[in-house]
């Protein structure tokens, strides 16, 4: 938007502002400093040692695994909701360097909207099939976007997020299937339409970023390697986005102001999304949940 690009910078170049509004996303390698790192690193040592109590059969909801997670062989897809779990992901995710790049992208007024943090263990951690982000949690308008940090070295051999340019300017699908069941992701004929040859894999090391908008079809492959793949991802809105479902409501940040100051007034976007489940009534799982089909 050029409202945007016109205000100064407070992080990024002009040209990696101008490429997030043209392509739908931004990379960018060794982002994030060692400090930052190591303290992020620490508490989600603490996380997996937890989690190494739990098996796949004993549910916590801090913790989303894999079928096959075991006490003594962990295999963990995500932390739910990191910033509420810990004081140290929420001073990274309200006060760290994500909060540049979110003013730099989304203008002055920036809320935080939830955070989690996706393992992709190794030895076959599970894919994340195409998919938009927007229909998962809808607002009044397309103004937000998610930023992650890889917390190791992520080579191109560990799956790294593959976002296909361009396509947060075309449409939104349709992540229901046929029956009308919720599955979180664009079905396999429509897939085959999207050029998936020319999506871009960001990887890089520890401390690289990600950055894509809501409307930005991504995903990523099963992880083969021998290593975790940890992202860390925070989703800031602009404050005059609103979201319309409560799938965040009664977290302990959900809709914080980070930066500026709350909206007087909100925005909507002519465009029409997707509504999602009510998830207050169905709850929600995850999205390797509903991908895999295994709710």
């Amino acid at each position: 938007m050029q409202e945007i690009i016109d205000r100064p910078a407070k992080i990024l170049t002009q040209s990696q502002r101008e490429a997030y509004f043209d392509y739908g996303f931004i990379g960018m390698e060794g982002f994030v400093d060692k400090q930052w790192l190591e303290r992020l690193n620490k508490v989600t040592n603490e996380f997996i040692e937890i989690s190494k109590t739990f098996s796949a059969e004993q549910k916590d909801r801090r913790f989303d695994v894999e079928p096959d997670h075991r006490i003594d062989k962990p295999r963990l897809r995500r932390l739910n909701s990191p910033a509420d779990l810990h004081e140290e992901y929420w001073a990274f995710a309200s006060k760290g360097p994500f909060v540049d790049v979110a003013e730099d992208l989304l203008g002055p007024d920036v809320k935080f909207h939830h955070s989690k943090l996706n393992f992709k263990w190794s030895g076959g951690g599970e894919e994340v099939k195409w998919h938009q982000d927007i229909q998962f949690w809808p607002h009044t308008n397309f103004q937000i976007l998610t930023i992650g940090v890889y917390l190791e070295d992520v080579t191109p051999d560990m799956a790294p997020m593959g976002v296909i340019p361009g396509s947060h300017k075309g449409q939104l699908y349709d992540l229901y299937d046929q029956n009308g069941a919720w599955r979180g992701n664009i079905s396999e004929n429509e897939v085959s339409q999207l050029e998936t040859d020319r999506a871009v894999y960001m990887s890089g090391p520890a401390g690289s970023i990600t950055v894509h908008n809501c409307r930005s079809v991504h995903g990523s492959p099963p992880n083969t390697s021998d290593r975790p793949r940890p992202l860390l991802l925070c989703a800031y809105s602009a404050a005059h986005a609103i979201p319309i479902t409560d799938l965040t409501r009664g977290g302990k940040y959900s809709e914080a102001i980070v930066r500026g100051e709350a909206a007087r007034w909100a925005r909507f976007d002519p465009r029409p999304v997707l509504m999602p489940p009510d998830w207050s009534r169905t709850g929600y799982q995850s999205i390797f949940e509903h991908q895999q089909d295994k709710i």
